[in-house]
């Protein structure tokens, strides 16, 4: 579906290397050439599926700051200054905010822990103090590691973890978003009478979480796929390290996703919500990393659409030599899209129409059904010629009383309706019976008409002509 450079590799080599094809491509490229863009697309989607009240639209946007609870509470004052004393001591990865070096330092301990997953008690165990210490002053000296030379247990690497994700200045996911996850714990299933039910609305959920990670800082979101790819297959091996998803969700909530400086009495019935979003996470962690498909719709035609060129590498692109011969075969390509995207609009539309329009026959007689069926009639081309929609009977014809009617249903088997002929029609070579005209309309092609009614056909045709002749002889001979 998109416009696709092709580059001629000469080395064989290279040739066998499978090809990596990323569909969230233009929703990438959105991301970070009009970030301003991206942003509205995404927030006026989360928008439709939570609803945001304006303070609550503004801390999400960035334009305010967040109000979090427990933020003008004096209670439990001292642990909340005891915690942000500690945060204050610094380090290059731990203390520090988050960035792509700590992500690198701290993926060694993810990957680790892939490899360790059958520990009992896996994040919930404590592991050495010591061990934990020098651990950690080695990664923030960026020196090299070797994890698996036995010296440290999965149980200090868990724990580690942990602390990192504890100590960063906020949560994984954000002091913004922290209302965003609230309400998106609140969705649920309507019955059929349009009331909320308490069953948790899964699908709406999976996509209000796709779009909210997806305004997520960069850093934040490789970071928390790497941690909730880690949890998942954590969770997957329970039997094992006795761990599940809800277990795992009580362990990483609070640095993840609970606000800063804030105690368990500062949350109270918010924290049922917010461990079971943790746990809605780490379940469908598979499905949470990937742009809608309208989103990624969006992006592609945002693209495929425009004229500009949107980067300097386009530019650099169009003064090589080699790409002006690509020019021309590039806005082919382009008017070939255009055109197979119209007809393709254009056939959903008459499929809408045509299932619109087999709706309102398919209404019990009303004045809403003739008022609609009306308005169908004011607009026939509405309807494509040919459609299978079911259309109202046609009136039938009176039949001929006539002898001549009589005679003409005989022979043919159904009444013959005449049509007159234009009047600057230009007259044929040879005149045929109306009979024969009526016949061949109907039937479509002599090989349809039966011999006997050809038959038939043909001596009536040659008695006038005979009858004819003789009114010819007898009108000379008269006026001699």
């Amino acid at each position: 579906d998109a416009i696709c450079n092709f580059v001629i590799c000469n080395d064989s080599s290279l040739r066998s290397q499978p090809i990596i094809f990323n569909p969230d491509f233009f929703v990438e490229k959105l991301r970070h050439e009009k970030p301003e863009v991206f942003t509205e697309l995404v927030v006026s989607n989360i928008t439709r599926l939570i609803d945001l009240p304006g303070a609550e639209l503004a801390q999400l946007m960035g334009e305010e700051d967040p109000k979090l609870p427990g933020a003008n509470s004096t209670a439990s004052g001292f642990f909340r200054s005891l915690m942000s004393l500690k945060r204050k001591e610094k380090g290059v990865v731990f203390g520090s905010p988050l960035t792509e070096e700590g992500i690198a330092q701290v993926s060694q301990l993810i990957e680790y822990l892939h490899k360790n997953l059958r520990a009992e008690g896996l994040f919930r165990v404590p592991g050495n103090s010591i061990r934990q210490q020098i651990l950690k002053d080695a990664l923030n000296s960026g020196t090299d590691i070797d994890l698996d030379s036995g010296e440290f247990h999965s149980n200090d690497v868990a724990t580690l973890l942990k602390m990192f994700l504890g100590e960063l200045p906020e949560p994984l996911l954000t002091h913004k978003h922290f209302h965003a996850h609230l309400k998106i714990a609140d969705l649920t299933l309507f019955d059929e009478k349009g009331n909320k039910t308490s069953t948790p609305d899964k699908e709406r959920q999976i996509e209000a979480l796709q779009l909210l990670f997806l305004i997520l800082p960069a850093p934040n979101r490789s970071l928390l796929k790497l941690l909730l790819d880690l949890l998942y297959q954590t969770a997957k091996k329970q039997d094992k390290n006795k761990m599940s998803a809800h277990n795992l969700a009580l362990m990483f909530a609070p640095h993840i996703l609970w606000p800063r400086n804030v105690t368990a009495n500062d949350l109270q019935e918010n924290i049922t919500k917010l461990n079971n979003g943790v746990t809605f996470m780490i379940k469908h962690s598979q499905k949470l990393f990937k742009a809608p498909a309208y989103i990624r719709e969006c992006a592609r035609l945002h693209y495929l659409g425009s004229r500009a060129h949107t980067s300097k590498d386009d530019l650099d692109l169009l003064t090589s030599p080699s790409s002006k011969e690509l020019q021309p075969l590039k806005s082919q390509k382009r008017s070939r899209l255009d055109t197979c995207h119209q007809e393709e609009t254009q056939q959903r539309t008459e499929e809408a129409l045509k299932e619109l329009f087999r709706h309102v026959h398919n209404m019990p007689d009303s004045a809403k059904k003739k008022k609609l069926i009306r308005q169908f009639n004011k607009h026939p081309t509405a309807l494509t010629p040919g459609s299978d929609v079911p259309t109202s009977p046609a009136p039938r014809r009176t039949r001929s009383r006539s002898f001549s009617g009589l005679i003409k249903r005989k022979v043919l088997g159904t009444p013959v309706i005449l049509e007159r002929k234009s009047r600057d029609a230009t007259p044929e070579p040879e005149r045929v019976s109306k009979e024969n005209v009526h016949l061949l309309q109907k039937c479509g092609s002599p090989a349809h008409v039966s011999q006997a009614k050809l038959k038939s056909l043909e001596g009536r045709k040659e008695e006038s002509c005979r009858r004819m002749r003789a009114h010819l002889l007898y009108k000379d001979s008269s006026s001699l």
